[in-house]
């Protein structure tokens, strides 16, 4: 399988732009005309540019407004083709793409069309180069692919073919079996984009609003597994029109785009296995059979607070590290790590982040063949020395720049706390928390796409739908990635203003992070008494909103009474009820939550997001601040 890319997808000038585009590991690049106009190198340096880098240049694009033209409007486009053709000649592009007419000048007519590519195609033959028509989704007379097929087809021309575009089909809810019924050496090139489901004009919608496979919601597998069925063995290519593409990290973007159609073609190859035998085999998505712990780093005296705060919360100590400054505090099934080290990438994320949750392991089904995934789709293993005893853990970094570790229960991995650990006495206690039930991640909304990227190519899981979190000072997009079985939770906090709790949090952190991590219990009442027994302040939330709670969901009064005693937030749907409960906040904005799931309730109460946001707000006033 050949990738591609298309220059507008990414910022930059040209020259960062194919620099970032080779180092993500693309095979080819589509040149977009205004990159190059804008460019100040000749188009035989841009070649040469990119022959060193080792690219392929695919495709030169778009050539606009072509077909079905009044007779001097038709010798005018004929001349600018030629002038097209100059250029391709010396970028050594083999490829131009054409896409439908939209001029208010275009005549109809599936013939008149056909004729003007088959000219053309004569034009482009005495070059040595090909011509590929692709139908916009808002084309004059042509905004289908299959019309722009039959075009093609009647133009009878072997320099003549057609071109796919995902957004194109999908935009227009064309079924994308229909492409089966195309030839796979008639087309051309394919260009693959995803896109939020968003009901608008189509060409804003486009312009604006693409990602990558993956990212959004159109049904991008059953494209391409349509096109594979032809036969087509050419280069698959993105074309992406994003804002906020447009404006980030080219070499972040252009790793993104190359992990989506890895991930992408994986998927066809699942689906398909007799037809995809040329695409490349990666081990299966892994499942997570649940968070096997979190680690936290800081200094010596933080770490102090955070020990008292993991007791209150019935931790218990329970393990010291055989040869580093890391202890292991355990409750249930869940296993918390705070690290102390004054070197290695611990002491690093401290440094860089103050104390804070830089790692999370994960029990997986296989932690090695998650790691041969995870590397095939462009992460970067995290290795560090390991000391005599210790167990190479395999890992990753993270897209925030923390590690994600690997275990299993049928290697050594399994016996990670007995082989590196020296236990301490037993002790009784604890909270009634069983185990993890979530964990949240903070970052600014135009990572978030990457962070759902890296986890749904790695890992068996899915994405919920967007939900907006109101906050008093502005606007948190949230997302929910998990699996089927529940056994892996997290869910991605997108701020878009630094003024909101998740924005002050990114900012006085210095980064994306875990903000919060949600415990399991299942009797909550019996463990927040017992929390409170312990000295752990909970987070005092508004007597309004249990007030509104009450006349709401018409809940009785003796209840009422027990949820605003405890400071619970109570939600409810068809399927069940959740309870939740938050301690006040650690260090810059880091928090603990405990919840109880009752029935099927698969939600995270986002009802209750606004009262909790504004309880954790009141808290965090310095005491001279007047309380209105």
């Amino acid at each position: 399988m050949k990738t591609s890319i298309a220059t507008v997808s990414i910022s930059g000038d040209l020259r960062e732009k194919l620099e970032a585009i080779a180092a993500a590991g693309f095979d080819g690049v589509e040149i977009f005309e205004n990159d190059f106009l804008s460019f100040d190198r000749s188009p035989a340096e841009v070649r040469r540019m990119a022959l060193d880098l080792g690219l392929e240049i695919t495709l030169f694009q778009p050539f606009r407004d072509f077909e079905g033209l009044p007779a001097l409007q038709r010798a005018q486009s004929f001349e600018r083709a030629e002038r097209k053709f100059d250029l391709m000649e010396e970028l050594g592009a083999p490829l131009m793409l054409v896409c439908s007419n939209v001029a208010p000048a275009a005549l109809g007519g599936i013939d008149r069309a056909a004729a003007d590519f088959h000219e053309l195609g004569e034009q482009a033959r005495k070059r040595g180069l090909k011509i590929g028509y692709e139908a916009l989704a808002w084309g004059r007379h042509i905004n289908d692919h299959r019309d722009a097929w039959e075009i093609v087809r009647r133009a009878d021309h072997p320099n003549v073919g057609v071109i796919l575009d995902s957004f194109h089909s999908l935009s227009r809810r064309i079924d994308s079996d229909s492409i089966r019924a195309i030839p796979g050496d008639k087309i051309f090139i394919v260009q693959l984009a995803d896109a939020p489901a968003l009901d608008m004009d189509l060409l804003y919608w486009s312009r604006h609003f693409r990602n990558m496979p993956g990212e959004g919601d159109l049904p991008v597998v059953d494209f391409a597994r349509a096109v594979v069925a032809t036969g087509y063995d050419g280069p698959f290519s993105l074309e992406i029109f994003n804002d906020q593409f447009r404006s980030g990290s080219p070499r972040a973007i252009a790793q993104d785009g190359h992990r989506s159609l890895v991930f992408l073609m994986d998927e066809v190859r699942a689906a398909e296995p007799e037809l995809s035998h040329s695409l490349p085999i990666l081990p299966p998505r892994r499942m997570v059979k649940g968070v096997s712990f979190i680690e936290f780093t800081a200094d010596e005296a933080e770490a102090q607070s955070l020990r008292s705060m993991l007791r209150q919360l019935g931790f218990a100590f329970t393990g010291r590290h055989k040869n580093k400054n890391v202890e292991r505090f355990t409750q249930g099934d869940i296993n918390i790590v705070v690290n102390t080290e004054r070197e290695g990438l611990a002491h690093a994320a401290y440094v860089t982040h103050g104390t804070s949750a830089y790692a999370m392991g994960l029990l997986v089904d296989d932690a090695q063949a998650a790691l041969d995934r995870a590397k095939a789709l462009g992460a970067q293993p995290f290795l560090q020395g390991v000391a005599p005893g210790e167990l190479a853990i395999p890992a990753v970094r993270g897209v925030g720049g923390g590690v994600i570790y690997f275990l299993d229960d049928h290697s050594d991995l399994a016996k990670v706390w007995d082989i590196e650990f020296e236990p301490l006495p037993p002790q009784t206690g604890g909270a009634g928390l069983i185990g993890f039930d979530h964990v949240a991640q903070t970052m600014n909304y135009e990572e978030m796409l990457t962070w759902i990227l890296f986890y749904r190519s790695i890992f068996d899981v899915d994405k919920g739908p967007m939900v907006d979190v109101i906050d008093p000072s502005g606007l948190v997009r949230s997302q929910v990635i998990s699996n089927e079985t529940g056994t892996l939770r997290l869910t991605l906090n997108g701020a878009e203003s630094h003024r909101t709790l998740a924005g002050r949090f990114i900012a006085e952190t210095f980064g994306s992070s875990v903000q919060h991590i949600a415990f399991v219990s299942n009797d909550i009442f019996a463990t927040a008494a017992k929390l409170k027994e312990n000295g752990l302040v909970t987070l005092e939330i508004s007597p309004n909103y249990y007030a509104d709670l009450e006349a709401r969901l018409g809940l009785g009064a003796e209840t009422i009474a027990k949820l605003k005693s405890a400071n619970l937030l109570y939600d409810r749907d068809e399927k069940g009820e959740y309870f939740q409960l938050y301690s006040a906040n650690f260090g810059d904005g880091f928090f603990f939550e405990i919840v109880q799931r009752k029935g099927a309730y698969a939600g995270f109460g986002a009802i209750n997001a606004p009262f909790r946001i504004a309880a954790q707000k009141r808290a965090s006033r310095p005491a001279s601040v007047p309380r209105r």
